[in-house]
């Protein structure tokens, strides 16, 4: 059974809430938005934190004129923030699901052989400090693929090609009618990993109501299911037969798209014959994005957020969705500080760059620095000092935003706590701050393709260390006294990717 709070906010939708307060800052998208007014695709994405990894002159020589064109289209229509938004994420912290490989746009006929994708990568666990994606072209399997990166082909259940809404600037406004948000609410399908509760509690007042497995299931055929399916068997060729779906973590369905004819609409149903397991992985199976309900169309009914702090392209689709009612803000500590002293208030601010006790003068703040460093009990406001450095009321804010890799913000915030002239002293903020500028590190050496080996696999160059074991290529190593600690206290720290919410 999921764990639910008093107030009875399901689990993923806090953690959705935190995603969209952090994972997509406001200042990205207004200068991702602006560098794509003027043309400017690729600054954009360096806005975005997205690294292009792809030449257009070299796909043109390679590939010819035409399909060229066709890729500088997509990427002058491409919102990397709008992308950065919708990219999939795990549970608890909302990261982006590392080790993907997601297809955006596909470019050939069902019949070629090996059809260009236009792709987006996220890195691997080990190296996604800083959150940052590269954009390249898929050319087919051994020709010019990163070889570090864990999953370099095309994933066919995070897939993009079919929802360009998710990405294409100038199709955001279909998220409304691909979602079901300008209808009733719908349920989630049995073994949904949020079937077991409706996607819009009626009251918060009461607990939450359990929807009718068969209802559930019939709404979402109805709804969804027959025209994703007809889309995705159009893009392989096909008019009407079976693809697979995924239900659950380990709870997969076969169904079959048929009709009387051409003339009426298609629907769904369950496949009437049995088949192997080989035959069932040979269907096509449908994306991610056409089986989740949305998080942002949960969050507006469920009055966790307002419109006015959505992606504007989300906000214009899904404008007619929100709650009347919403949660308020966290409370943001505010400046100066006010603390007890020797019986009186003193207020601490920043003064010259430096959060400073401006209640007492320098020399007195001299000899009760130097009695401290003596052993001798500190003044309460440097005590109060003392403890906004090593673990501020702000600090899951920094975390948060840590996490999500907006550096700039944490910085931001951390000046505005302790002044730029600040230097920090040891304790949870600056081990965070290390933490992240050390992972920052850990993502360049990938990105350079400097470690092809996880780095607690124990051998260099893909071979096996003496007297290690099961260092190959790819492999990820079981928890033991040889594995880094760093590597160790990140593993443990929060479950594996594949235990994670799907988004």
């Amino acid at each position: 059974m999921a764990a639910h709070l008093t107030n009875e906010i399901p689990t993923h939708l806090l953690m959705w809430q935190r995603v969209r307060e952090y994972g997509v800052p406001p200042s990205m998208i207004e200068t991702a938005t602006a560098r794509r007014a003027r043309g400017d695709w690729a600054g954009a994405c360096a806005a975005a934190r997205i690294d292009v990894d792809l030449d257009l002159r070299a796909v043109r020589h390679r590939h010819g004129t035409d399909l060229a064109t066709r890729l500088r289209t997509d990427l002058r229509l491409l919102a990397p923030d709008l992308l950065r938004w919708h990219l999939p994420r795990i549970a608890p912290d909302g990261r982006l699901r590392p080790g993907l490989t997601i297809s955006l746009a596909r470019y050939g006929s069902s019949d070629t052989a090996t059809p260009l994708h236009l792709v987006v990568r996220t890195p691997p666990a080990w190296a996604d400090a800083g959150q940052r994606v590269s954009l390249a072209l898929w050319e087919g399997p051994g020709s010019g693929t990163p070889g570090h990166h864990p999953h370099p082909h095309p994933d066919r259940r995070f897939r993009l090609d079919l929802h360009r809404h998710l990405w294409d600037a100038g199709r955001s406004g279909e998220l409304a009618g691909r979602c079901g948000a300008d209808g009733p609410p719908l349920a989630a399908p049995p073994g949904h990993p949020h079937a077991a509760h409706r996607a819009v509690p009626p009251d918060r007042s009461r607990p939450l109501e359990r929807a009718d497995p068969r209802a559930g299931h019939e709404s979402w055929w109805t709804a969804r299911w027959a025209a994703e399916a007809e889309l995705l068997l159009r893009a392989e060729g096909r008019s009407r037969g079976g693809f697979t779906v995924r239900l659950g973590r380990r709870d997969h369905a076969v169904f079959e798209l048929v009709a009387p004819d051409d003339s009426h609409a298609p629907t769904v149903r369950p496949l009437r014959e049995a088949l192997g397991p080989q035959d069932v992985t040979a269907l096509p199976a449908l994306p991610e994005a056409a089986i989740r309900i949305p998080p942002d169309l949960e969050l507006l009914r469920a009055g966790l957020v307002t419109v006015e702090r959505l992606h504007p392209l989300v906000a214009a689709a899904l404008g007619g969705a929100g709650s009347t009612t919403a949660a308020a803000r966290p409370h943001r500590p505010g400046d100066p500080h006010r603390v007890e002293c020797r019986g009186e208030v003193h207020r601490i601010a920043l003064r010259n760059g430096v959060l400073t006790a401006i209640d007492h003068d320098l020399a007195q703040l001299r000899r009760e620095e130097l009695l401290v460093a003596l052993g001798g009990p500190a003044l309460p406001c440097l005590r109060a000092i003392d403890s906004v450095h090593r673990s501020p009321e702000a600090l899951p804010a920094v975390r948060e935003r840590l996490t999500h890799g907006d550096f700039a913000g944490a910085l931001t915030v951390v000046e505005g706590l302790l002044g730029p002239k600040a230097v920090l002293r040891d304790g949870p903020l600056r081990e965070e701050l290390e933490s992240a500028a050390a992972g920052r590190i850990d993502h360049g050496v990938f990105r350079a393709g400097l470690v092809a080996v996880h780095p607690a696999a124990g051998a260099a160059g893909g071979a096996n260390a003496p007297g290690e074991r099961h260092a190959e290529r790819g492999h990820r190593p079981r928890l033991d006294r040889r594995t880094p600690l760093v590597l160790r206290r990140k593993r443990s720290s929060r479950p594996r990717p594949r235990t994670g919410l799907a988004p």
